[in-house]
């Protein structure tokens, strides 16, 4: 059996739709879009990887897809790890919009190193009906590593967006996962900014044999809970989430590394604290404009990566 074996045997978005009929927050959104389906042709969309170690490189063993989802083939643009697989995730359609259901499914084989991030932005339109849900499977045996690194969420005015991410990983493997999550369009008009309906992002982690590690959610839903005040947003616009799950002594290194401060005159504030059951690190960042958030996940990235491989990270592209 293939390297994603951990799949569900039914459609990959099946599990999407369920969850986005199921989910409490998402109860007040049920009815269908007056255009296109919720769900039908075209809205189902999946990406299955396979990734394999393959002598001295790793190699994309696996791919299954279906639209709007694409994946460019695997390169290798990294000096400091040359084994190191780098795929850039696609979607033809540009954005996710109302009535999508979405699955993405990774799977890492014992000892393959694998870079995923996408093409741009994750766009959230504008919704007058139904939601949006996308899940996400990630799987690393033994030895693996995986950075994942996708470029940010901005969901525009009136987004219903539901995203649940679940991994499953291997005592000796790595897994350094972020997320970006803009304000929305918030140069493009006043409204857009805090002003999607609601946003709802889950992670959570388990070792093979099912041991639960953790579960976060981060719940927005502006009507109801203003995020203008201390202890949510503040002045703050942009947030950066990044979950680092590797062994103890790697994360004890990383952690010893790392500062915290909260810079109310240039808009920044950062810091990281132990995951439960000696699961790894979590590292938030929240700045008033995406490059500095950026810049700090950046920086966890190249501490995380030196103290777990040894190998620094590549220079920014030269469009960053």
């Amino acid at each position: 059996m293939g390297v994603t074996e951990h799949a569900a045997a039914f459609a990959p978005w099946a599990a999407a739709e369920s969850l986005g009929q199921t989910a409490a927050e998402l109860a007040a959104f049920q009815d269908e879009p007056p255009q296109m389906a919720s769900g039908a042709v075209g809205k189902t969309g999946f990406l299955r990887l396979g990734f394999e170690r393959r002598d001295d490189a790793t190699i994309l063993a696996e791919l299954d897809r279906r639209a709007p989802y694409m994946a460019q083939r695997a390169l290798y643009p990294d000096p400091a790890m040359p084994d190191l697989a780098w795929l850039f995730m696609i979607t033809t359609s540009g954005c996710v919009l109302q009535g999508d259901r979405l699955a993405l499914d990774v799977a890492l084989a014992p000892g393959a190193r694998a870079h995923l991030t996408t093409q741009s932005a994750t766009k959230v339109h504008s919704m007058d009906a139904n939601f949006a849900v996308q899940t996400q499977s990630i799987a690393l045996a033994d030895g693996a590593y995986l950075e994942f690194l996708p470029e940010p969420l901005i969901p525009h005015r009136r987004a219903r967006f539901l995203s649940d991410t679940r991994i499953t990983i291997a005592p000796t493997a790595t897994l350094l996962y972020a997320e970006i999550v803009q304000p929305g369009r918030k140069h493009h008009h006043p409204d857009e900014c805090f002003g999607a309906t609601l946003l709802s992002l889950a992670v959570g982690a388990e070792r093979p044999g099912g041991r639960t590690l953790f579960t976060e959610k981060l719940l927005i839903d502006p009507a109801r809970r203003p995020l203008r005040q201390t202890g949510v947003m503040d002045s703050f616009d942009v947030f950066g989430n990044v979950v680092l799950l590797t062994p103890k002594d790697a994360a004890d290194r990383i952690h010893a590394r790392l500062d915290a401060d909260v810079d109310a005159a240039n808009g920044v504030a950062f810091g990281a604290c132990s995951l439960p059951n000696d699961a790894g690190l979590i590292f938030k960042v929240l700045g008033r404009e995406t490059a500095q958030v950026r810049a700090k996940v950046r920086e966890f990235w190249g501490i995380a990566r030196e103290e777990v491989t040894g190998a620094a990270i590549p220079p920014p592209f030269f469009w960053r």
